[in-house]
């Protein structure tokens, strides 16, 4: 299916960080798993991304999805039409009040990568994360506007925009019963300040904090280095860890934030407490998640499902807006083939899935029958998929050999043969109804004598007659020939891959492509391991943050600049952009950017695809907010349709 962080994302499986290798998640309103785009799951992930956090938005995560991104119609007939809020509640007002009870189970291409709420930076992950790790502010779902969750209001905010100053509901507490209080607050700033934790794709978003300290048991106070435009979204984010049980022996006790912003300049035995903790945060919390959201993990199968059970003694009973959904069990059933989960959603076994583009188009998902039991929707799902060439990869270096391979890419025919009109291209990293979007970049045609020109002007002949093309790099006569990897179970991505290289080869270009489990893939691409990647980012309906996925300090290990690319220029524009509270100046600072990525092309940019949801038609209170997404805590089961009774 395709719930991911902030709600359905209409793709099989979300994991998009990076659209989604990912990038991060977000805590808030899974209504909104697109809609903040570049943190993560319980911050703001992949944006909107993030766990502690938000694919990418461009955060994003990377996501084993490959349908249902992009602008979405309002849908065709057939399709459950799509009710506003007031209407919503008025055919909910009819059926009475919601009802607590049954399930609600839902499809996922793979196994989250792990359920780390700092380390994990796959869609996956974060769709999970967010009912276990809910923020300290949410957004709203219909006006995008903030507003408290875990806090008891907004932050007092300096006039100078350099102090944040929190403060905690009363009520709060972690599954375990264990109150929430400020320091668990700092611990968690602490554990992604941390240069020895496996985050960096959550660090980046905290470069201005310079400390947070408890000023009492429910007021956190963060003192920043330098203003940054996104600094509400980016603490408002964060979701409390339990300091107890993530750092049971206290080793960060006596280390304070500013002292890990700091850590080349700390004596050597807080440094090796802060390893200490590190490598065991890093490695013993994978599968055991424990959070201040309304559910709990309950059980994991590998292969198969992760179940997760509501608390019963949750501390804002039966109020959606603060997480506790009507369900009393979530399930992520984990299904690698599009084809036998959809069978397994006509029979009932699933509640949720996200159609691919051939499957909705068919006429048993259009059958009366079909359209009884379940209703289904095209909605907005900001995202796109690429192909991003590896430039840890001498060769790969060479801008005009990735310009020509964007000639061998047809766009137009991918979207009307693969998805069925259901998408769009795109030529850069920004949400084409952002006003940031840079509109003067002029499409890549599908023109393959141009790119083969291309490819002789920049050197590349076929010296032996061995019918692959070769030029010599670095002193040494290499062959034009490279592996495209993907994600299996994604018959898109599988198809794109396998008509770009076919392309390629009457080329001369020996390019082959291969499907990887979701696992094994994510770390090849998170190590460098690879030559091309087709994946994907989401992108966020609010303001954009190219800085996760294009600056050159994310190019690291678990990095999500994941490509290596490196342009000083960019990285001094992304430095700025986040410094710019004036919206004009910062859309000048974008334009330059996508132009600067367009003329090196690092990516190929393929398109924003649209999301197709179908759900079984026993729920209610289902409505489609204006960001494209749904809010499954508002969702329910009327007591005589119920077919879960634990």
């Amino acid at each position: 299916m395709v719930l991911s962080k902030f709600g359905l994302s209409g793709a099989s499986v979300s994991k998009d960080g990076f659209g989604s290798v990912d990038h991060p998640r977000s805590p808030r309103s899974r209504a909104f798993t697109e809609a903040i785009g570049g943190l993560s799951a319980r911050l703001l992930t992949c944006l909107v991304l993030g766990a502690v956090f938000g694919v990418l938005a461009a955060c994003s995560g990377p996501e084993p999805s490959g349908d249902g991104r992009g602008e979405a119609e309002a849908g065709d007939a057939g399709l459950a039409s799509e009710a506003s809020p007031a209407e919503a509640s008025s055919a909910q007002a009819d059926a009475g009040p919601p009802a607590r009870g049954d399930w609600l189970v839902q499809h996922t291409l793979a196994d989250p990568e792990n359920l780390n709420p700092l380390t994990s930076s796959d869609a996956g992950a974060s769709a999970i994360l967010n009912w276990i790790f809910p923020p300290l502010l949410t957004l709203d779902n219909e006006t995008l506007e903030q507003r408290p969750l875990l806090a008891s209001e907004l932050p007092e905010v300096s006039e100078d925009k350099l102090t944040y100053t929190f403060v905690l509901r009363e009520d709060i507490t972690f599954a375990d019963g264990t109150q929430v209080t400020a320091d668990d607050v700092v611990f968690t700033v602490k554990a992604i300040m941390n240069p020895a934790v496996r985050a960096p794709h959550q660090r980046n978003y905290f470069n201005s904090v310079r400390d947070a300290v408890a000023v009492d048991g429910r007021t956190v106070r963060f003192d920043l280095s330098e203003k940054y435009f996104r600094n509400d979204l980016i603490l408002g984010s964060i979701s409390p860890m339990p300091r107890h049980y993530y750092d049971p022996d206290d080793l960060l006790a006596d280390i304070s934030v500013a002292d890990l912003v700091s850590f080349d300049e700390m004596d050597e035995a807080r440094k090796e407490r802060a390893r200490k903790f590190a490598d065991r945060f890093n490695k013993d919390y994978l599968r055991t998640p424990m959070g201040p959201g309304a559910f709990e993990l309950d059980e994991i199968v590998t292969g198969d499902r992760i179940t997760l059970r509501r608390r019963e003694k949750f501390w804002a009973p039966d109020d959606p807006k603060f997480g506790d959904a009507w369900v009393n069990r979530v399930i992520y059933r984990v299904i690698n083939d599009p084809e036998a989960a959809l069978v397994q959603f006509k029979s009932g076994d699933l509640d949720v899935i996200g159609l691919q583009p051939a499957q909705h188009k068919r006429a048993d998902t259009n059958s009366a029958r079909f359209l009884t039991d379940n209703h289904k929707k095209e909605h907005v799902s900001p995202g796109y998929t690429y192909i991003g060439w590896n430039q840890k990869r001498p060769f790969m270096q060479d801008v005009e050999l990735r310009r020509a391979f964007g000639y061998f890419v047809d766009k137009k025919s991918i979207i009307e043969s693969l998805l069925f009109g259901l998408g769009e291209p795109i030529e850069g990293p920004i949400y084409v109804g952002r006003s940031e979007y840079n509109r003067n970049l002029e499409p890549y045609p599908f023109d393959p004598e141009r790119g083969k020109a291309l490819l002789a002007e920049a050197g590349w002949t076929d010296s032996d007659g061995d019918g692959v093309l070769d030029k010599e790099v670095d002193g040494k006569r290499v062959p034009l020939r490279f592996e495209i990897i993907s994600n299996s179970g994604n018959s898109v991505r599988r198809s794109v891959g396998l008509a770009v290289i076919d392309e390629m080869k009457r080329a001369g270009i020996d390019a082959s492509f291969r499907e990887l489990d979701w696992s094994i893939m994510l770390e090849r691409v998170k190590a460098f391991d690879f030559d091309a990647v087709i994946l994907g980012w989401r992108m966020p309906v609010t303001s954009p943050d190219l800085y996760q996925v294009w600056h050159s300090s994310q190019a690291v290990p678990g990095g999500s600049n994941h490509i290596a690319y490196v342009n000083p220029e960019l990285d001094q524009i992304l430095e700025d952009y986040r410094r710019e509270f004036d919206e004009s100046k910062r859309k000048q600072l974008y334009d330059r950017a996508q132009e600067i990525i367009y003329r090196d092309q690092p990516y190929t940019f393929l398109f924003m695809q649209k999301a197709v949801t179908a759900w079984d038609a026993r729920f209610r209170g289902v409505t489609w907010y204006p960001s494209g997404g749904t809010d499954l805590n508002e969702w329910w089961v009327a007591r005589v349709d119920q077919k879960y009774t634990r």
